[in-house]
């Protein structure tokens, strides 16, 4: 939708005659700055704002104290449908998970808040599927969950502790939701046990997909409008998706929250030492990711020698049972069907012998 269309001028009132104070130059660069207003952005190349799937941007970006109201608009998108009240207003605090051991160096939480209510929402941004999602994200559920415990306090004085985890993969093939949330219930009657356990999965790769194939109205629907933010510049396969930003951008002038968190995305974005910040994690993960699939190479050909040295064996073992059988005079169909050669290569090694 053309941006012209949420721009609405104001007609003149001519109530008396109007005297023109300024000279041209001055009201020209008023006008330009009353135009500026109405603008988005300030048009820097969207290859170059950061790709908020890379945990230093998210937390930048959402983990800021005075981006608090954008923080708290983005939770409640998420947690809209789980019949939890609204979040009014959130407190950073400190992004330790409990880990079991010292040395535990994965008990670091990406984001975490607690809500006025006293719940806590930790949130996860993973780029690579290199952990167990599922367990990693139970993990820490339980570190953040009993890190609040201190001696002679009740168990009933626990909080809900909420866990979100937005992924730059896919982990569930039984659905093509890209959001799924996750409580403990009885088996047969499935009534919810408790509260106070609630985990959110966003699989991004299926949001793009739903977006790809017109399936996702984010005027309509504010979280697909908050994490189609999130998913529209790629940065791991150099893409920008400029049918997301004109959607958003065309959003964000009636929503003033969301203009905000582009505006500030952008101006994070156009931060020098920010962005160097940004590129070193970026090229640190990519790095990793290069690693791992070289191991991951590595232990594939490994597999396939041994299988193929195996097989080898394997031949050689049948091929010298079916010479035992033929020097005893079986016939060539009998020998086939026992050892499961091919006649060919019987009749092949019966002559091998006999010449």
């Amino acid at each position: 939708m053309p941006l012209k269309s949420f721009v609405k001028e104001k007609p003149l009132e001519y109530t008396a005659p109007i005297k023109v104070r300024e000279d041209s130059s001055d009201y020209k660069q008023k006008l330009e700055r009353k135009c500026r207003k109405t603008t988005l952005l300030k048009r820097i190349p969207l290859h170059k704002l950061m790709d908020l799937k890379v945990d230093y941007a998210f937390k930048q970006l959402f983990g800021n104290e005075k981006n608090k109201d954008i923080t708290v608009v983005f939770l409640n998108a998420i947690l809209q449908k789980s019949g939890r009240d609204s979040i009014k207003d959130i407190t950073f605090t400190n992004t330790e998970a409990g880990g079991e051991y010292v040395d535990d160096k994965q008990s670091r939480l990406d984001l975490l808040v607690i809500t006025e209510a006293g719940e806590r929402i930790n949130v996860e941004i993973q780029f690579t599927n290199k952990y167990n999602m599922i367990k990693r994200s139970i993990y820490y559920w339980a570190g953040t969950y009993r890190s609040p415990l201190q001696k002679r306090m009740s168990y009933q004085e626990l909080q809900p502790v909420i866990t979100i985890n937005i992924m730059n993969f896919t982990i569930f093939d039984r659905t093509n939701r890209f959001h799924t949330s996750h409580h403990l219930y009885e088996d047969k009657e499935k009534f919810k046990l408790t509260d106070v356990m609630e985990l959110h999965f966003v699989e991004m790769p299926k949001l793009i997909k739903a977006w790809k194939e017109g399936k996702l109205n984010p005027w309509n629907d504010l979280l697909a409008r908050w994490l189609l933010m999130l998913g529209m510049v790629d940065h791991r396969n150099n893409k920008v998706y400029e049918g997301i930003y004109k959607e958003l951008e065309a959003i964000a002038m009636a929503d003033k929250m969301f203009r905000n968190a582009f505006q500030s995305w952008e101006e994070l974005s156009m931060t020098q030492e920010e962005y160097l910040a940004y590129e070193s994690r970026l090229k640190r993960i990519n790095d990793e990711e290069a690693a791992q699939r070289e191991a991951e190479l590595r232990l594939k050909k490994a597999i396939e020698k041994v299988t193929k040295k195996a097989t080898e064996k394997a031949r050689e073992e049948k091929e010298a049972i079916a010479r035992r059988l033929l020097e005893k005079g079986m016939e060539i169909q009998e020998v086939a069907e026992i050892t499961k050669i091919s006649e060919d290569r019987i009749i092949e090694i019966q002559r091998g012998f006999k010449e």
